[in-house]
């Protein structure tokens, strides 16, 4: 068995004389991390006043807003600021400038995004590192009981102005603004909007769209396609010049007789008819659902009725199912998240039933469908669950992140989970409640890499939510030999300076 030494040296040393074996060079890189760890917490440093949102993935920005949501500040951490050669650097105190925030971070500007009535959404930001783009969204106030009017889905809320900012973070530059208008988006955790290297998904709830967007190299949000009402990019015109026919035909058809007059005036108390069509996303559902049980019987009895039980007696439910959220998987296929109206403006939709769908944007075809407590479904998010977390191709960083389906100590977990569950169907069902992923969500700290350390999860993780404060510090143990405690992360006031050094040390 080869000894792997936990000296840096040494390591160092390894590293010129050995060369890795072919693809697992950041995996070795990365065992430095077992070295370079956290060792000195600064207690009491005077922080601005401010709502800290998060470090870009790369550790280039520190994206900060102003207590009133108002202004975007970002900052620029100055890495290293104070070093010690002796042998015992803990009996030395701090100078009084490193207990500074500034000590650690340079302001690069300070811009205002939101006008009077508008505040910034706090919860929300995307970032694009080929370029160093930074999306932000500012919002009035939600109306919770606004009438659903123009095709609105009743029960969902308004909100006057959504406005989506594109900087350039290296200077704060506003290089494209897009504005939705009596719409909704959820913007909690990114929740509405995915980004995948320069497509831009954003939900609307409200009309049931799918906006698609792309960020130009100039920093120009173009607009790509809609998918909701419509699927095709000729859909709205082949429509409106099929009623337009219909209604010539018609007119023609007054002068005949005195009976052919009297329907005519009952076609003309419906001057909309396409209000009365189903959506064309949800046209494509309902065709491959039922094409799905129709082959799954070659006997016409037999297919008749399983078309009765599971697709006619259901067929209201399906059709007052509504878009929740979308991920893409590619640059061709979405998945989308269907529910009812209730659980897509609930805080906590797990308890609602789900589907879920892939979509194919250039086919215009539903691929595969499933409910949110299919097993089938489950064990495709178990061993390819590497396949949801989609990531940008100039991220490559974000390969490295720990999942079940690439990391043997994240599986026995999951595993060890499933076990101990009592029901089984729940257990796959909170599972999939996950699916699809929200944008941005995980960090690629290695510190989070479970094949270097073992961490409570229920304390910290590598994904991006708000957690509970506890008393009891967070130890990050080593995973190999000599299983040694590395560090500790203690919780409540100092929390933040912690995960500012779990950031930064990520990048250097």
């Amino acid at each position: 068995m080869y000894y792997r030494s936990s000296n840096i040296a040494a390591r160092i040393f390894d590293r010129q004389i050995s060369t890795p074996a072919p693809g697992t060079s950041v995996h070795h890189a990365r065992r430095f991390y077992e070295n370079l760890v956290p060792s000195y917490t600064v207690y009491e440093v005077e922080c601005p006043d401010h709502s800290f949102r998060k470090f870009t993935d790369d550790g280039q920005y520190l994206i900060s807003f102003s207590r009133n949501h108002q202004e975007l500040i970002v900052y620029r951490p100055r890495w290293l600021s104070f070093s010690c050669n002796d042998d015992d650097c803990d009996k030395h105190d701090l100078p009084s400038k490193a207990r500074r925030f500034d000590s650690f971070f340079t302001q690069l500007y300070c811009v205002s995004l939101a006008s009077c009535n508008e505040l910034i959404c706090k919860d929300f930001f995307l970032y694009m590192d080929s370029n160093q783009f930074g999306l932000f969204a500012t919002s009035t106030a939600q109306i919770h009981d606004a009438p659903a009017v123009g095709g609105a889905v009743q029960g969902v809320p308004s909100i006057e102005k959504i406005t989506f900012h594109l900087l350039r973070l290296e200077d704060g530059e506003i290089l494209d603004r897009k504005v939705f208008s009596n719409d909704f988006v959820n913007l909690t955790h990114n929740m509405g909007v995915f980004l995948y290297d320069d497509l831009l998904a954003i939900v609307s709830l409200r009309y049931q769209t799918i906006h698609i967007l792309q960020i130009r190299d100039s920093g120009n949000l173009v607009h790509v396609r809609a998918i909701g009402e419509f699927c095709r990019e000729d859909d709205e015109l082949f429509l409106n010049s099929n009623a337009q026919d219909i209604s010539s035909s018609d007119k023609n058809k007054q002068h005949q007789s005195t009976e052919n007059h009297v329907e005519n005036q009952m076609h003309q108390g419906q001057p909309h008819m396409g209000n009365s069509f189903l959506s064309g996303i949800k046209q494509r559902l309902l065709s491959f659902i039922f094409q799905g049980l129709w082959n799954e019987e070659s006997d016409d009895t037999l297919r008749m009725q399983r078309l009765r039980m599971k697709f006619y007696f259901h067929f209201q439910d399906y059709v007052d199912l509504i878009i929740w959220k979308v991920q893409f998987l590619d640059r061709h296929h979405l998945l989308i998240k269907f529910g009812s109206v209730d659980g897509g403006v609930s805080r906590n939709a797990d308890h609602h039933p789900a589907f879920v769908a892939v979509y194919n944007m250039d086919t215009t075809e539903i691929v595969s469908f499933y409910q949110n407590s299919a097993d089938e479904l489950y064990l495709l998010f178990e061993k390819f669950c590497d396949h949801f977390h989609v990531t940008s191709r100039n991220s490559m960083y974000m390969n490295f992140v720990s999942s079940h389906s690439n990391n043997i100590h994240a599986l026995e977990q999951l595993r060890s989970i499933k076990d101990k569950a009592s029901n089984s169907s729940q257990f796959v069902k909170k599972m999939l409640a996950s699916l699809p992923f929200s944008c941005q969500s995980l960090s690629p700290s290695p510190y989070f890499d479970q094949s270097l350390f073992r961490f409570d999860d229920k304390l910290i993780s590598a994904t991006d939510r708000h957690r509970q404060s506890t008393d009891h510090p967070i130890k990050f143990i080593l995973r190999n030999y000599p299983h040694s405690l590395k560090f500790k992360i203690k919780p409540g006031a100092h929390y933040f300076q912690a995960v500012c050094i779990l950031n930064i040390k990520m990048t250097r």
